[in-house]
């Protein structure tokens, strides 16, 4: 989507997260570079998630630093990583299901309006932002009727359209794919591929290694709560420590936790 604002690499360095004796992540090293698309991997129970929201702002680490675009956002709370530009989609949707499709994308629009316009909002560009959020997922159709209404393809759809209108510099997505039927999911696929080619940084938790072969540049592997293979998508793929650790049940289309 044109109007991103600005390149940037979101980075981890070094973080740890724990809940009581248990070290869910153990010292992580992880970025996230523009322009490129960067798939996270894992067994359920890897430290996928946990990462996730350290790198989101849900969750603040034990030790290391969270960086984007260089900048230290390790202590910041969610809201303001993404007045910066950072955006996320969540596994379980979140939407307003009262508020009709349109209305739900429109809410990122104005956010991004907001920030643009000192805490104003330009009706006139927040209508156009929606309108071509709105596009980018074949929504025109369904954009007046309440979102509850939606079957969970669409809903994924509307999350991905609402994070995209508020025009994020990276975007953290959490199995986008989830629940999309073949023809949404290539749309997505097409959507992601030029969201990357305009320089938006994006990461995502995926189950399915055959979306991740063909849509990912870099993948990251966890088990234990480390990374186990980092690098080009085909070499960590074909890692035999990765084929032990995501391999057997998650070698499908397995939608369930981490």
């Amino acid at each position: 989507m044109n109007g991103t604002r600005g390149a940037a690499r979101l980075t981890a360095r070094g973080v740890v997260r724990r809940y009581g004796g248990i070290q869910a992540v153990a010292g992580v090293d992880l970025a996230a570079p523009p322009g490129r698309v960067t798939a996270l991997i894992g067994p359920n129970g890897a430290g996928k998630s946990t990462l996730f929201d350290c790198l989101a702002g849900t969750a603040r680490p034990d030790a290391g630093r969270v960086l984007l675009g260089g900048r230290d956002v390790t202590r910041l709370p969610v809201h303001a990583r993404v007045r910066l530009g950072l955006a996320r989609t969540f596994q379980q949707i979140a939407v307003f299901p009262t508020l009709s499709v349109a209305d739900n994308v429109r809410i990122g629009a104005e956010q991004r309006s907001r920030r643009d316009n000192g805490g104003g909002v330009t009706r006139e560009r927040a209508a156009e932002r929606t309108a071509r959020a709105l596009g980018l997922f074949g929504l025109e159709a369904v954009a007046a009727e309440p979102a509850g209404e939606q079957p969970t393809g669409v809903l994924r759809l509307v999350e991905l359209a609402r994070a995209l209108a508020g025009g994020p510099r990276v975007l953290l997505l959490d199995e986008p794919a989830a629940g999309l039927d073949a023809a949404q999911t290539a749309r997505l696929l097409t959507v992601l591929r030029g969201l990357a080619g305009d320089g938006m940084a994006l990461l995502l938790v995926e189950h399915d290694p055959d979306l991740v072969a063909e849509l990912a540049d870099i993948v990251y592997a966890m088990a234990d709560g480390r990374v186990v293979a980092a690098g080009p998508t085909a070499t960590v793929l074909s890692d035999p420590r990765v084929a032990r650790a995501w391999g057997g049940a998650e070698r499908g289309r397995e939608r369930g936790g981490r």
